[in-house]
């Protein structure tokens, strides 16, 4: 009996260490890649198609709206999904805005996306999703448009926050630092694929429509809140394809970050049930990679089975402490690999250059911890507790720009 509990601590710490030394081995290798954008290239202003999801509140899209009509980049159309939204006082004009309120009600994202690119003025070259939270640097489809011109077919925009007026907003920051680090930047260093955020990306228009009307979507508009994300189903369809995500770091797109704790367990109650919903899919993608011989494929298939990061240390601190009974070297092991990751987000954090604010709340980081575990508990009941965000803060594009200092060129 002692001999097998031996083996099967032996089998999970393994893994377990595996994921907390992972992230430290992708920034090391990541100091050995580099971006290969050629600037020379940039011949091209291409066409590219804006699609805003609104649901219930247009009002909170207009700082967004106003961010992209003042971009000096001039080839593109807006396309604001307003369902169920009141919009008799809106009062933005612009030729390059068109505003839909569909009747009966879409309801789910996918399905205003579906409208807004069945109902473009003319064909784009690329669709680029944005939430109504949202803020585009005024360099946003500038940045996009360079990586077109290098041929690239999908482009990840770096979100950051729009607000740090909270320590959850603050701890949520963090969070979002270190993935774009990890889990974006460092792999496409290294030459696999970005994650996918959710917003702020462009896909070439016609590979997008594919993924539209491909059979995952389709069906999944059925399932109402179980359907899987809409971001794990595009990486999912572009890995399938074997397609590179690029990430833009100097892309900037500015996203609302949470401010209590009611609002983290709401979030983090649908992310974890997706994440768990899509691990099929994540491990599906290392063995297609073995097979396949493509690190682009293997590569993103343990950065998306990697668990979320408070489920990962706590599986490591329960089995540093059963462990020690057993096997104390295991033990020795994985509190050096907890170690590794710990100081590991630090040194992320450092190479981000985040705001003074990320430092100062990190104290708060347990209260973060401890919403999600509640989300953790909530999330096997999708249709009840997965809530829609509200969106609160409204703030100008010319606001954060001038305190926008903190994040660096790459």
């Amino acid at each position: 009996m002692i001999a097998f509990l031996n083996i099967f601590l032996i089998v999970l710490s393994g893994i377990v260490i595996f994921f907390l030394i992972l992230p430290f081995l992708t920034v090391v290798f990541s100091f050995l890649g580099s971006e290969k954008l050629a600037t020379d290239k940039i011949k091209k202003e291409f066409d590219f198609g804006c699609i805003i999801t609104a649901y219930k509140n247009a009002n909170i899209t207009k700082p967004l709206i106003e961010s992209l009509l003042k971009q000096p980049y001039k080839n593109f159309e807006i396309y604001l999904m307003a369902d169920e939204c009141d919009i008799s006082d809106w009062d933005i004009e612009d030729e390059r805005l068109m505003v839909f309120r569909p009747d009966p009600p879409m309801r789910l994202k996918a399905k205003s996306i579906i409208y807004a690119v069945e109902h473009y003025k003319r064909d784009h070259d690329y669709t680029i999703i944005l939430d109504a939270d949202n803020l585009a640097h005024p360099n946003f489809l500038k940045e996009i448009n360079k990586y077109c011109n290098n041929g690239l077919k999908t482009i990840q925009g770096q979100r950051t926050a729009k607000n740090l007026d909270t320590v959850y907003a603050c701890a949520d920051s963090t969070g979002e630092f270190y993935k774009n680090y990890i889990e974006r930047y460092a792999p496409y260093l290294i030459g696999s694929s970005a994650v996918i955020s959710g917003s702020g990306m462009a896909v070439e228009t016609n590979l997008y429509k594919e993924y539209l009307y491909g059979k995952e979507i389709q069906e999944g508009q059925h399932k109402w809140k179980k359907m899987l994300q809409e971001d794990k189903i595009l990486q999912n369809f572009l890995m399938n394809k074997n397609e590179k995500i690029s990430y833009a770091w100097n892309a900037i797109i500015y996203d609302e970050k949470v401010v209590s704790g009611e609002q983290v367990e709401t979030q983090r109650s649908r992310w974890l049930f997706s994440y768990f919903q899509n691990l099929p899919n994540s491990t599906g993608f290392i063995l297609k990679g073995l097979k396949n011989f493509s690190f682009n494929q293997l590569f993103f298939g343990f950065m998306t089975a990697s668990p979320p990061l408070f489920i990962l240390v706590f599986i490591a601190m329960i089995l540093a402490v059963v462990s020690f009974l057993v096997n104390p070297l295991i033990s020795l092991n994985l509190i050096i690999a907890l170690a590794i990751f710990s100081l590991n987000i630090l040194l992320t954090l450092y190479l981000s250059k985040v705001p003074s604010q990320i430092w100062k709340a990190l104290w708060g980081m347990p209260l973060f911890v401890l919403n999600q575990i509640k989300g953790l508990l909530k999330m096997g009941n999708p249709d009840k507790n997965f809530k829609h965000s509200e969106h609160t803060r409204t703030v100008s594009i010319d606001e954060l720009v001038k305190q926008d200092d903190q994040l660096p060129n790459k």
